[in-house]
């Protein structure tokens, strides 16, 4: 469930996180964004949490990975020279900014792209244009696409797999970062839609007995701020795992793959630089 901050609360921007709303962190945050908008100039659309927080993985001293949307002034899209279309900086408190222009990020959902599909999806919204992002997320209907995003998390599951799991000897917490996207592809199989952020969704909704309780127990280790790095193998996880991506192989094959018409964000694109173009 998300977060909102009381009316009386409110800044003159949407912002809401799970916790107290004016956190040092949260503050930093909001002053980075405010800045990059002066200095650009943008206006920000959506801002949100991704990584470990938004999975509910996160320890104490776990980084913060803020990913946002932003539109530039019209005279930028009317340019014959494409600027760049992504901003990135690193800032003090281990917060990490990356923002997508709202021309690539619309590109991109015309393309089903999993990591915005759940960016949209994160528990912790640090601003949001509600015209803009209802009118998003209306249109995910059209144009979810179960296969690309079947294929992007089977491959990122194999990778980290090969990666960290194995040897006698693994990282511990790499377990978390199979299971994930191996869940994931559960879920969609399972013809859930979107791919929820949190893990705990996840596992809730897909496991059961044994490997559900082994794998609470280790997020609640990365939780508490236990380091998990180099240990011995975990049997019911390495079962679950290669059960897994054995059955999963040709699983994508079988999904949906919607035939792509760019009328309706081409449309939310000028309304979007109409609206909200600084």
């Amino acid at each position: 469930m998300r977060y909102r901050v009381p009316q009386q609360l409110r800044l003159p921007f949407q912002f809401r996180t799970r916790g107290s709303a004016f956190t040092a962190i949260t503050l930093t945050i909001q002053t980075e964004l405010s800045r990059l908008e002066r200095d650009e100039p943008i206006h920000t659309l959506y801002a949100c949490e991704s990584g470990s927080r938004a999975w509910s993985l996160a320890s104490r001293d776990s980084d913060y990975d803020v990913r946002f949307i932003y539109v530039r002034p019209l005279d930028w899209y009317l340019s014959l020279k494409r600027g760049r279309d992504v901003l990135e900086q690193q800032c003090p408190y281990d917060l990490d900014l990356s923002g997508w222009d709202v021309r690539k990020a619309l590109k991109l959902f015309a393309k089903s792209n999993p990591i915005l599909l759940e960016w949209l999806s994160s528990p912790i919204v640090y601003r949001e244009e509600k015209g803009f992002t209802d009118a998003l997320r209306a249109l995910l209907p059209d144009y979810y696409a179960p296969r690309a995003c079947m294929y992007h998390y089977l491959h990122m599951a194999k990778g980290n797999y090969w990666e960290y799991l194995k040897g006698e000897t693994v990282w511990t917490k790499k377990y978390l970062y199979v299971l994930r996207p191996i869940l994931a592809c559960r879920w969609i199989e399972a013809g859930h839609g979107p791919v929820p952020m949190e893990m705990a969704v996840l596992v809730d909704a897909l496991l059961q007995g044994e490997r559900k309780a082994a794998i609470q127990e280790l997020i609640a280790r990365k939780q508490q701020g236990e380091e998990l790095e180099r240990g011995p193998r975990l049997p019911v996880l390495d079962t679950l795992i290669e059960e897994a991506l054995s059955q999963l192989e040709d699983a994508p094959k079988a999904q949906v793959q919607p035939r792509t018409i760019m009328t309706a964000l081409d449309d939310l694109f000028r309304q979007t630089v109409g609206r909200y173009a600084p």
